[in-house]
């Protein structure tokens, strides 16, 4: 049984939603009949896979419904994070009454193959050029968030078994630090993964490797070319 990620699958398989996403490059060309392909390669029925995030391009749950259903219909047990463009979110107990084979995880810890999954959306840290009054307060709701997760993994016994979950990157840059990274580090996470990066020039920005002791991993799908990376064997 292992644990695997990808994030930012941009689905749009419902009726009049659609946002072609190859202006980023060609990983984007018929990614979900790529990523499908990959899935069904990698995954068992017994593994996890962690979506960091951008799942549908679906304004309304009804729209996301034909995306939701088409993960549903894939092996493994998903544990989903919320996204900048998953406007059709709302209602965790909702959500989580939806399928059997989804978990969405909000200001809670899932536990998974021995490890406990945590985390928030995120937002764009400190540091950013266009980092805004706005902005600090919705970082500091998304912190907020990540530590209602980290505590509550806490309290389930996860020690050091614990990882991390963001759909934005953890911080303005490479070898720069933030509210999220603090957090991660003090709660002794081993890994973070994180997406919303598209494209050869964004992916320099985000943060990879070891930073205080914990492992940062980029997994959005055109990174990944979509093809779920496994992150716990």
């Amino acid at each position: 049984m292992s644990i695997y990620a990808i994030g930012d699958l941009h689905l749009s398989f419902a009726p009049g939603v659609e946002k072609p996403m190859d202006i980023y490059g060609s990983a984007w060309i018929d990614h979900a009949a790529k990523l499908k392909k990959n899935w069904l390669e990698l995954i068992k029925p017994e593994d996890t896979i962690v979506l960091a995030g951008d799942i549908s391009w679906g304004l309304k749950l009804s729209e996301a419904i034909p995306d939701l259903d088409w993960i549903d219909g894939l092996p493994g047990k998903k544990v989903i994070f919320k996204g900048n463009h998953d406007l059709w979110w709302s209602g965790i107990g909702k959500l989580n009454s939806l399928y059997d084979s989804i978990h969405f995880v909000q200001n809670t810890a899932f536990e998974a193959e021995g490890c406990f999954l945590c985390g928030s959306r995120g937002w764009i840290c400190p540091g950013n050029d266009d980092f805004t009054q706005q902005d600090e307060k919705i970082y500091k709701r998304e912190l907020l968030r990540l530590e209602m997760s980290l505590t509550d993994a806490k309290e389930k016994g996860g020690g050091d078994r614990i990882i991390g979950v963001l759909h934005f990157p953890p911080s303005a840059g490479q070898a720069q630090g933030s509210g999220f990274t603090d957090a991660f580090s003090r709660a002794g996470v081993s890994q973070v993964v994180y997406g919303h990066l598209h494209g050869k020039e964004a992916f320099k920005n985000g943060l990879q490797g070891t930073y205080n002791g914990v492992m940062y991993r980029l997994v959005s799908l055109d990174y990944l070319n979509c093809r779920p990376v496994r992150i716990k064997e």
